[in-house]
């Protein structure tokens, strides 16, 4: 058994969700969102580099010594699975390990808005879901692609680096592949993706303009693209892509992106009040015409104050501070910390002292 092993396993007895490891520090932990250093000794880079370097193999190391850089899953038999990734820092080498989750997440699991089943009903368009590293988008993305995958006969392709979450076919036909495994880049990927007749395409990750040009052709031929994004809020996500492309394709892209974003999730990861766990804070976006005339007008800027409005009762759209005081009013979050997250904090302030207090 590798002496890394002992930490991961460490990090699932913990119930945490990451290990850090890294030359010039002690391992960490990282649970419920907090850092806690383990009562370990500092890590010189020649110790860490044992550690790290031991669970690799041999096209592993070469890649990682080519590189600098490596991300990979890491299964440790009878525990789980990590995604990992190695790097290179001042002080020497280091790695980051996430707990990748055993079973499949379901919408209902993960507490998604309504609105966000309905999303997968859709036979093309794009759909986003975005939030800061670390806030969940990759567990909601699988929930999605399980939730067509248990009702829905269609063929998926999913583009991920790496691979976390396994999809056993059940109505629909699911192929996964792996950048740098399968596939050389997630735009070569979404090239070879189009000849492959998906009803459904999902990209891990939306990194560069060339991926995000692909995606929307996807969309524009007649597939259902789903795709993330590391951006705050369902606003932003739009006016990442916008300012991604080359400025005399923008009014073209604002056209399509008009006519086929069909939807943008938009999440946190807060402390639940209980202590156990964390739960998303989400905002949903839906198209409406509305939102279709902003994005086609230039005026994503007010997509904001279009979901603060009070007159998305009863259309499935949710804005963050919405969703934050419905938990509160569940008592499932405390104000401070949603607060840290929100909008408006003043506005939350505000209607959070408005709640009654429980006997």
């Amino acid at each position: 058994m590798a002496r890394l092993d002992s930490f991961l396993r460490l990090v699932l007895e913990q119930k945490a969700s990451d290990l850090h490891f890294s030359a010039g520090d002690t391992p960490t932990i990282r649970h419920d969102g907090d850092l806690v250093r383990l009562p370990f000794r500092q890590l010189s880079d020649a110790e860490a580099r044992r550690f790290l370097i031991e669970i690799l193999d041999d096209e592993k190391r070469a890649e990682f010594n080519e590189k600098g850089d490596l991300d990979f899953v890491y299964h440790l038999p009878g525990y789980g699975r990590f995604r990992a990734n190695y790097f290179e820092q001042a002080r020497g080498m280091s790695g980051v390990f996430r707990i990748i989750p055993n079973s499949r997440p379901t919408l209902d699991d993960l507490g998604m808005p309504p609105a966000t089943r309905e999303l997968t009903s859709h036979n093309n368009g794009l759909i986003l879901v975005t939030g800061p590293t670390g806030a969940g988008k990759t567990t909601t993305l699988a929930a999605l692609v399980n939730e067509i995958n248990q009702n829905s006969p269609r063929h998926i392709i999913t583009v991920e680096d790496p691979i976390e979450f396994i999809h056993t076919p059940a109505q629909s036909v699911v192929t996964q592949r792996q950048v740098g495994l399968h596939v050389e880049s997630f735009s070569t990927a979404l090239r070879s993706a189009l000849r492959e007749a998906p009803d459904v395409l999902v990209v891990g990750e939306m990194r560069d303009v060339e991926t995000m040009m692909l995606a929307l052709q996807a969309a524009e031929t007649g597939v259902l693209v789903f795709g993330t994004l590391h951006t705050n809020s369902a606003a932003t996500a739009v006016d990442r892509i916008m300012d991604a492309v080359p400025e005399g394709s923008r009014e073209q892209v604002r056209g399509i992106l008009s006519v086929l974003l069909r939807g943008v999730i938009a999440q946190h990861l807060i402390k639940r009040a209980s202590g156990e766990g964390r739960i998303a804070a989400v905002e949903v976006l839906l198209q409406s015409y509305a939102v279709s005339h902003l994005i086609r007008e230039d005026k994503i800027h007010q997509l904001d104050a279009l979901l603060q409005s009070t007159d998305l009762e009863g259309s499935g759209m949710v804005s963050l501070d919405t969703c934050l005081l419905n938990y509160l009013h569940k008592g499932l979050v405390t104000v401070h910390d949603a607060v840290r997250v929100a909008k408006d904090p003043e506005w939350l302030r505000e209607q959070a002292a408005m709640i009654p207090d429980e006997d």
